[in-house]
């Protein structure tokens, strides 16, 4: 059993989903991936980095994440901290020859993601974005449904990634209404997660068409606050897309759709059947084949159960749910296992770099109002 040390870089509730993520796979999984050693845990808040030693169980804390990244008994860098700082951290991780656990997104503009990607290349360590839906073993069964077929030509994708968690104007500004710290609003917080699944299964963008607003324009400046400061970024986002396949997409985000919760959901379209999806109902697929005798066909519900991938770990029969922090326990032991044995792994930084790109082109559509085509498709350029 080899012991993987892990340095953790963000205190906060990320960091915590994340610490709690690699306890799970050691306990769902076994040893046989690694076992999670949590060495050192960084915050620039004192108390925050002394909590999370005590509570989550790391051998030591700092407020210095430079001490982190080079600690010779580090073996992967966790980056939990808010959107702003992955870059910084990220690189020097690499630097440093340090397998590195970046939560999504990878950075705050696709020339960085690249650079990363390149880096991370050059330097032959592990590298995962944190796109914890991918690993929805739902997503696994819909891609192989894709990929054997059973759906015929994929002609088209239609999701949305919908809450109303901002929905409240007395609400006061956090760093995720500020480009600088966020990148973007819906799109990069929300609307990311639909990309990654969408590019998991359907393979990269060639070209989007997007129209974008801020609903509401202006928020408290802090809590209680009667002073108001600008929104800097989308409430909600709307986009056309074409796939390199030739497929059709119609892409939405909203961080202000009243009454949704987590609904991320989508539905692709092929000639021989479509499949439906919805992260609110987490354990159903729902799935048409148009080789169905006539007389019953219609939609299908499909539970997710053993036979899917992923899902057996926590549960030996079908119909039992699993939720959000099951897809980061199956995104750790992916990770662990990647360092360990060296076995593949989907959401590399030149995965998210790809992410990055259609962002970037995404929010250059909705300034200009126009079809932008995707740059640097396929990933790293070489």
């Amino acid at each position: 059993m080899k012991e993987i040390r892990i340095g953790l870089v963000g205190a906060g509730w990320m960091g915590k989903a994340h610490t709690n993520s690699f306890v799970n796979a050691l306990l769902n999984f076994g040893p046989e991936s690694g076992k999670p050693v949590f060495e050192v845990v960084s915050d620039v808040s004192t108390e925050a980095a002394e909590q999370a030693c005590k509570q989550l169980g790391y051998s030591r804390w700092t407020t210095d994440w430079q001490e982190v990244v080079q600690d010779e008994k580090v073996d992967i860098v966790d980056i939990a901290t808010p959107n702003a700082f992955h870059y910084e951290v990220a690189k020097a991780a690499l630097e440093n020859g340090k397998h590195v656990y970046c939560e999504k997104p990878l950075t705050l503009s696709a020339e960085q993601s690249t650079e990363l990607a390149e880096l991370a290349k050059q330097k032959g360590v592990v590298n995962y974005v944190g796109y914890n839906n991918v690993m929805n073993p739902a997503n696994a069964y819909i891609k192989d449904l894709i990929e054997s077929g059973k759906l015929g030509q994929i002609i088209g994708f239609s999701g949305t990634y919908a809450q109303d968690s901002l929905l409240d104007p007395s609400l006061p500004i956090t760093w995720r209404h500020i480009n600088k710290y966020s990148g973007s609003g819906a799109l990069g917080d929300l609307g990311s997660h639909l990309l990654s699944v969408s590019q998991f299964l359907l393979g990269n963008i060639e070209s989007v068409n997007t129209l974008a607003k801020t609903v509401i324009k202006k928020r408290p400046a802090s809590p209680g606050s009667t002073e108001l400061a600008d929104v800097e970024n989308d409430d909600l986002i709307a986009i056309l897309a074409e796939y390199e396949n030739g497929a059709i997409g119609t892409i939405s985000s909203s961080r202000v759709a009243a009454g949704r919760k987590n609904y991320l959901t989508y539905e692709i379209q092929g000639t021989e059947g479509t499949v439906y999806y919805s992260l609110e109902r987490m354990n159903e697929v729902n799935v048409y084949f148009t080789s169905d005798d006539s007389a019953d066909r219609g939609f299908r519900t499909v539970f997710l159960g053993p036979d899917h991938k992923g899902y057996s770990a926590f549960y030996p029969a079908a119909g039992i749910a699993i939720g959000y922090n099951d897809m980061k326990v199956l995104e750790a032991n992916e990770l662990l296992s990647a360092v360990s044995k060296g076995t593949p792994y989907t959401c590399d930084f030149e995965f998210g770099a790809q992410i990055d790109q259609t962002v970037s082109a995404i929010l250059e559509s909705a300034a200009q109002k126009s079809w932008i085509t995707v740059k640097n498709k396929g990933g790293v350029i070489a």
